[in-house]
């Protein structure tokens, strides 16, 4: 059986988890559940690292131990995985002591080796990297990423050598192009390892300096860098060397790390896996920053996304998709509430929600809730099982290369197919016409195609997946399921089986609206000279400027469609509103009370085409539902409707 063993870096104990954190640990979570779909053994590990200078540091602000402060922080990260919907197989410290006894042996097997050695050293020191900077790795002096001026420490330390490998890492990069993805970071790795010298890593601290570390097995005055005891987890938690999980697992590892990250887990990894006399791991592979309205994350600035708060707004199934549909892969990515409910909206609402809902409400009408039987086949019906075989293969291929942005996508394209699906073949009026064979296939085809997006959504939102499968009568059986054939398998959902009547698990959601900062109060003498005064002349006009740019994703999540409206009367409670129903080639016509009483008389409306806003979010006006918006264009002096210049058919989209 083909093995996959996927990681995050084990997270510094310095501070609380955040976005980053969260969605490292549900990628993570996430192509491990697709790889045990695809048949594979997995074994998914994250933790966290708790040794060196910043968590002394860090501990003693907080007036505690090292320790104390390690296992509050530690536990705060353990507790995060459940709250994402995350299930690692194991959970690992480095402060545990089989961690402890392996970081000891690899030390004392690459000394014995010859590859460690004491000598002297003086170099830029950033404590907040915890390591040493070459004066051409500095930016005018200062740290790279935290711009401070690191200081000049000179002491003796162990050494590892490191440059020793430099030669048989370029050859390794270079002969296994998926050793490092995507293919910028490998090329941003290779320009450093051919720019000159790779240097030997001081891998040691003095007890004189710092104590709370891995104390070094052959000097007992030192103890271990904190990045060579850390990327050693990784085999730790395998029970290297003789574990059975060792045995099965590597080198079957693929790494998930941030940017800021590459260098350990791509040059100081590899090599002192070599000089351990082990494989190097399968793949590493590297996200982008977060970033909170395209500003880095910052306490100082209050940025901070809690992962936990969005999760109880939203819940981990809009979250896990929101993040895994947002970031392209290798990528920085934005993040706002106002984009997560857009996305949750556009996506989740609007296009999957709505197809079950659909497809559920009319199984029940036309086939009293049971799947149907399909008869014979036409020809659209083939086009979208063509469609949806490319789009399943597109999301496979995709997110085995933990390109889940690509993948979602790829999905989506057979979502929004099977809403336009049903719109196109009506089954509302093939039910009218007696047409019951072909209803039945119709019904199928979309019911079907529903149980295999939900099957492949699994890895991404589980919990959402599982009730998918439940409302079509299918309860999510993972030993049954055979991801790498669902793209071309057909039939597996059985007629006859019960659906559930709705599916409500994608409602639409509002921001809530910021409170406006209160109307600031005149100073008496102000007061006095308003009321003595002549009246202010009034302002003139604003003039109508371009609004702020938008992404062409933005546009993306309106719906626009072209209706007729069928008939409108005026509001009993509002002189200029008119309630208007509008034909958009559903089952039933759209209720939309709109604004338009003081500029058309209803008898000027029926009949007309439209422009509707066909997402938005259902809201009651005046105690009428209002189920879109009717588009217009105006100035000060002229409203006109917004239309199509010739006939549409009603629902045909504005693209």
């Amino acid at each position: 059986m083909s093995r996959f063993f996927v990681t995050t870096p084990i997270f510094y104990v310095n501070a609380k988890p955040h976005l980053g954190h969260a969605f490292t640990t549900i990628l993570a979570d996430s192509v491990s559940r697709f790889h045990a779909l695809m048949g594979e053994e997995t074994y998914f590990l994250t933790g966290t690292d708790e040794h060196g200078d910043k968590i002394v540091k860090a501990s003693e602000a907080a007036g505690q131990s090292p320790k104390e402060y390690a296992d509050q922080i530690s536990a705060l990260f353990r507790g995060l995985a459940p709250i994402l919907g995350a299930k690692p197989n194991q959970f690992i410290r480095t402060t545990d002591p089989d961690h402890i006894k392996t970081v000891q042996k690899v030390l004392q097997k690459v000394y014995e080796a010859g590859d460690i050695y004491f000598g002297e050293y003086g170099g830029h020191y950033c404590f907040g990297c915890e390591r040493f900077y070459t004066e051409k790795e500095l930016v005018d002096g200062m740290c790279p990423d935290h711009k401070t001026k690191p200081e000049y420490i000179a002491e003796k330390n162990y050494f590892f050598r490191m440059s020793k490998y430099q030669g048989w890492l370029i050859e390794h990069i270079n002969e296994h192009p998926e050793f490092i993805r995507p293919a910028r970071y490998r090329n941003e790795v290779l320009s450093l390892l051919e720019s000159g010298a790779l240097e030997d890593l001081c891998i040691s601290r003095p007890k004189s300096r710092l104590t709370w570390g891995i104390e070094l097995p052959f000097d007992s005055d030192f103890v271990c860098y904190v990045w060579f005891d850390a990327l050693l987890n990784y085999i730790s938690a395998l029970n290297y060397p003789r574990g059975e999980r060792f045995k099965k697992f590597w080198p079957a590892a693929n790494h998930i790390v941030a940017k800021d990250i590459l260098k350990p887990h791509a040059v100081f990894w590899p090599t002192m896996l070599k000089a351990a006399g082990l494989q190097p791991y399968q793949s590493l592979n590297v996200h982008g920053y977060w970033l909170v309205r395209d500003t880095k994350m910052s306490k100082s600035l209050g940025n901070v996304v809690e992962p936990k708060r969005m999760v109880d707004t939203y819940g981990a199934s809009a979250f896990r998709y929101f993040l895994l549909r947002e970031m392209a892969f290798g990528s920085d990515a934005s993040f706002t509430e106002e984009a997560l409910v857009g996305r949750l909206n556009a996506d989740l609402a609007n296009d999957l929600g709505n197809l079950f809902n659909r497809a559920l409400a009319m199984t029940h009408k036309y086939f009293e809730g049971k799947v149907p039987s399909p008869d014979k086949e036409f020809q659209e019906d083939a086009e979208l099982k063509h469609l949806g075989l490319e789009a399943m293969q597109g999301f496979q291929a995709n997110f085995g290369e933990f390109r889940t942005a690509r993948a979602l996508e790829s999905l989506w394209e057979l979502v929004r197919a099977l809403n336009k699906y049903i719109d196109q073949t009506a089954p509302w009026t093939l039910f009218k016409n007696k047409q019951m064979a072909r209803l039945g296939t119709v019904l199928y085809v979309v019911l079907e195609h529903m149980r295999k997006v939900a099957v492949h959504l699994w890895p991404v939102m589980p919990e959402a997946s599982e009730k998918m499968l439940v409302q079509l009568g299918m309860p999510f059986e993972q030993e049954k399921i055979a991801l790498p054939k669902e793209p071309e398998v057909w039939g597996v959902l059985e007629s006859g089986v019960a659906v559930a009547q709705t599916s409500n698990l994608f409602p639409r959601v509002e921001l809530p609206e910021p409170t406006p900062p209160a109307p600031k109060e005149a100073t008496a003498p102000e007061a006095k000279k308003n009321k003595t005064d002549k009246p202010l002349p009034k302002e003139a006009p604003a003039p109508v400027c371009p609004a702020e740019s938008i992404e062409f994703t933005d546009f993306q999540k309106l719906d626009l469609r072209v209706g007729t409206v069928l008939s409108a009367e005026k509001h009993p409670d509002a002189d200029k509103l008119l309630v208007v129903q509008v034909s958009l080639g559903e089952e039933k016509p759209r209720q939309i009370v709109a604004g338009l009483a003081d500029r058309f008389s209803p008898e000027e409306l029926v009949g007309k085409q439209v422009v509707v806003v066909a997402n938005l979010a259902p809201r009651k006006l005046r105690g009428f539902l209002s189920q879109g918006m009717v588009l217009v264009a105006k100035d000060a002096e002229v409203t006109r409707l917004l239309t199509a210049a010739g006939p549409v058919d009603d629902g045909g989209k504005v693209a």
